[in-house]
């Protein structure tokens, strides 16, 4: 558990060192050209900053093992990383939209458009390439905030390259109404960002259930295991909390075998399971297959 903190927190750390280099970057670019695109190119780079600190501090709490009051420890916590940043977002779009629509009232020259152009790709570079890094950790890991915070990294590349393409516009054309036109969409476009990080996750606190397609495969598992069996599965439960996974299931025995008989296939079903789904925990009931009183339960 130690050494998996510090795995994940150390790619929070490069989250939080990305953020504050593009926010100078992009601050930069925007100080020198007064583009309200690139103003709101940098905004969302602060909530990077705000969003990066909150993963690390989120991580930390969810690495914790279990305690007498956190019986199956921490790892929720992660979904809270999520909505925190989600609100953030929302926050920095507000923010876009009401300078992009007071430019449209009152529009302002643009200046050294080449060279903050110029300072604005490196941003988007690097920003793109720390998003890919803490998507494959947050995949490895099952890590919801490394995802998110990935993915927000990948939005925040495309909301760049929508800025550089209005500026662009801009330089071309002699039109500077491209500006405020383009950070209008991007604010649209961050809005959507965050209401998706909120949806996540306050799916996953209301302990949504595993992807169909991971459900099927479980099933399918079980399936083979009782194939030629004297036994019977009902009720499958699973649900996620962070990067670990939970399963339930009644398996149904004949009712004149012995304690230690039952014990030893539902040991051998959750060993199967286990080892064919890593991180996956199972928990089995047994019931004895002629009892009427062991269906009623299968609306489950």
């Amino acid at each position: 558990m130690a050494e998996r903190t510090r795995d994940l927190t150390r790619f929070a750390w490069l989250s939080i060192a990305a953020a504050i280099v593009t926010i100078g970057l992009k601050g930069f670019a925007w100080w020198i050209t007064g583009s309200v695109g690139l103003l709101s190119d940098a905004a969302e780079s602060v909530v990077n900053l705000a969003a990066a600190v909150v993963a690390l501090i989120v991580l930390k709490i969810a690495a914790k093992g279990p305690d007498k009051n956190h019986h199956w420890g921490h790892t929720k916590a992660e979904y809270f990383s999520g909505a925190i940043e989600g609100m953030l977002i929302f926050a920095a779009a507000g923010v876009i939209v009401v300078t992009a629509v007071q430019r449209l009232i009152d529009p302002q020259p643009l200046e050294n458009l080449g060279f903050g152009l110029g300072v604005s790709v490196v941003a988007s570079v690097i920003n793109g390439a720390v998003g890919l890094v803490l998507i494959r950790a947050g995949r490895r890991h099952r890590s919801m905030t490394l995802t998110a915070d990935g993915k927000h990294l990948m939005t925040d590349v495309v909301t760049s390259v929508g800025v550089l393409a209005g500026i662009g516009l801009v330089h071309l054309t002699g039109w500077i109404i491209f500006d405020p036109i383009v950070a209008l969409v991007v604010g649209v476009n961050i809005m959507w960002t965050g209401w998706r990080l909120v949806s996540e996750s306050s799916a996953g606190l209301m302990d949504v259930s595993l992807p169909k397609e991971e459900n099927d495969r479980i099933r399918a598992a079980l399936a083979r295991f009782i194939d030629g069996r004297e036994v019977l599965f009902h009720a499958m439960r699973t649900r996620e909390a962070g990067h670990r996974r939970f399963m339930e299931v009644h398996i149904l025995v004949p009712g004149d075998w012995t304690v230690k008989r039952g014990h030893d296939v539902i040991t051998e079903l959750e060993n199967i399971l286990e080892t064919e789904f890593p991180g996956l925990r199972v928990t089995t009931h047994l019931e004895p297959i002629e009892d009427p009183l062991s269906y009623a339960d299968m609306d489950l």
